[in-house]
């Protein structure tokens, strides 16, 4: 089992930096795949970043490429999301979630089904 909270989450105007961060605990974290999925009011949850373990592949949606950037702390089983240059469409809850695998294809890392622990979710708005 492992359990994963989100903080950083806030009010941001747009072209402002905000850092998120997602901490796991429970079961061992460091070798499982991870990812930031997103969720704004009356769309379907989407992907925004993964990253495999040990942490040396990275996937990013289109729309946040060049903006966000995942990374990951093994050692203090963290997770973070650093994202500049935010716009008010980037605005919805924000979810970090965890996979029971390690390492896959860009498909399998996008599916929001492959993986198997979410967190609680974290608001983001970005104000025009």
């Amino acid at each position: 089992q492992v359990q994963l909270v989100e903080s950083g989450g806030g009010l941001v105007q747009a072209g402002g930096s905000l850092r998120l961060s997602c901490a796991a605990s429970g079961r061992t974290f460091s070798t499982n795949a991870v990812g930031w999925f997103r969720q704004a009011p009356g769309k379907e949850r989407e992907f925004v970043a993964a990253i495999n373990w040990p942490g040396d592949i990275t996937y990013s949606a289109d729309s946040v490429k060049g903006r966000f950037t995942i990374s990951r702390d093994n050692a203090r089983s963290t997770m973070a999301l650093q994202m500049n240059s935010l716009k008010p469409e980037d605005t919805a809850v924000y979810y970090c979630a965890a996979a029971l695998w390690s390492s896959g294809s860009m498909a399998t890392m996008r599916n929001r089904n492959e993986y198997r622990y979410w967190g609680q979710g974290t608001q983001v708005t970005v104000s025009s």
